[in-house]
C-alpha cells in the first residue's frame, strides 16, 4: 500500500462534482418506484389524524414564504436628514401590523445602507475639496512655517 505524504491529501482535487455518497445511491435505489406509494400513505396518515404526516403534506402544498412584496408609503429621501422620518413610518408599520417586525428590519437596514452611502459620499466630497485647495497651497508635510513639527 501507498503511503501518503504527511499533510498531503490523497485526492487533492476532491469528490468529483455531483458524485454521491454510497449511502445516498442505496437510499434512492431503495425508493425508486416507491414514491406514488408512499405519497399516499402519508397523505393516508395525515387524513387519520397523525400531525407529522400533516405537517409534510402542508409543508409541501404550502411551503414556507421566504420574502414578499411589502407596501409602505415611505417619505422621499432627499437626505439622511429625510430618515427618522421613514424610520417612524416602518416602526408604525411594525406596530399596526401592517409589516412583521422582520420586514420592518429589512427595510430599516435598507435605510441604514443608504446612510451609509450618503456619509461615504460626502465624505469623498469633503476630501476632494480639501485636497484642491492643498493643491493651490504649497504643503509642507506636516511642518509649520516656524519649522516646529505638527
Amino acid at each position: 500500500m501507498a503511503k501518503f505524504m504527511k499533510g498531503q491529501s490523497g485526492n487533492p482535487k476532491g469528490r468529483p462534482l455531483g458524485s454521491k455518497h454510497k449511502t445516498t445511491i442505496a437510499a434512492q435505489e431503495l425508493l425508486d418506484g416507491e414514491a406514488e406509494t408512499l405519497t399516499r400513505k402519508v397523505v393516508e396518515l395525515a387524513k387519520g389524524g397523525n400531525l407529522v404526516a400533516l405537517k409534510l403534506c402542508l409543508e409541501r402544498l404550502l411551503p414556507l414564504r421566504k420574502d414578499r412584496s411589502i407596501s409602505l408609503k415611505l417619505p422621499k429621501l432627499e437626505g439622511v436628514e429625510d430618515i427618522p422620518k421613514a424610520i417612524e413610518v416602518i416602526l408604525n408599520a411594525v406596530a399596526d401590523g401592517e409589516i412583521t417586525p422582520g420586514e420592518g428590519q429589512a427595510v430599516a437596514s435598507m435605510m441604514e445602507a443608504y446612510r451609509k452611502g450618503a456619509d461615504l459620499a460626502d465624505m469623498e466630497a469633503r476630501l476632494l475639496a480639501m485636497e484642491a485647495v492643498l493643491k493651490g497651497r504649497k504643503y509642507n508635510h506636516g511642518k509649520r512655517k516656524s519649522g516646529k513639527t505638527l
